[in-house]
């Protein structure tokens, strides 16, 4: 595993090194001794799977307010997203800014996310996969959320929105007096 620094203060990128050969490929997913120095002392409670058929489809942005905010770790394990994750956090000097990922079995990446950024993706293959790995357990009072078209994101999604859910519809916008999540 190779540890990437992102533009996002916190925010990784690990790229895997599958071993392939006649039979198949074997790969590590995730190993605490070598993600130490991104992780800490968090460890990981929970572990989700996404399935999205549609190309197109748009999933988030998601997250989770303090204290239950938590680092996420996300790798497509079937088909290929755009995976998208934005800087929530008070005081972060890359505040608003977001950063974007092509992530697919192939490409071997898992995108890591600290406390306090919010997440997404689009679908860019049908019966797209992710797995994710959590730092906190999910807490329905403190799920929160943006929508994908925020005019103060200005994310530049690669395909045409097909399809969102009507919860991720109903995001609210961005204001001008949103000064960030405390974390």
């Amino acid at each position: 595993m190779n540890i990437v620094e992102l533009p996002i203060a916190g925010a990784f990128i690990v790229e895997g090194k599958p071993h392939s050969d006649h039979r198949g490929a074997f790969e590590r997913f995730y190993c605490e001794k070598v993600l130490a120095e991104v992780i800490g002392e968090r460890r990981i409670v929970q572990i989700n799977h996404s399935l999205t058929h549609s190309v197109g489809s748009v999933r988030g942005f998601h997250f989770q307010h303090a204290p239950y905010a938590e680092m996420k770790m996300v790798r497509c394990i079937r088909g290929r997203v755009w995976d998208v994750l934005v800087d929530l956090r008070a005081g972060s000097r890359t505040f608003l800014n977001w950063h974007a990922q092509e992530l697919s079995p192939e490409k071997a990446l898992m995108m890591v996310m600290p406390e306090g950024c919010a997440h997404g993706f689009q679908t860019l293959e049908p019966d797209s996969e992710l797995l994710y790995l959590h730092t906190n357990f999910y807490t329905s009072q403190a799920e929160a959320g943006l929508r994908h078209d925020d005019p103060k994101l200005k994310i530049d999604w690669p395909l045409k929105v097909t399809d969102i859910s009507e919860r991720d519809k109903d995001h609210p916008l961005l204001t001008n007096d949103f000064v960030g999540l405390e974390i």
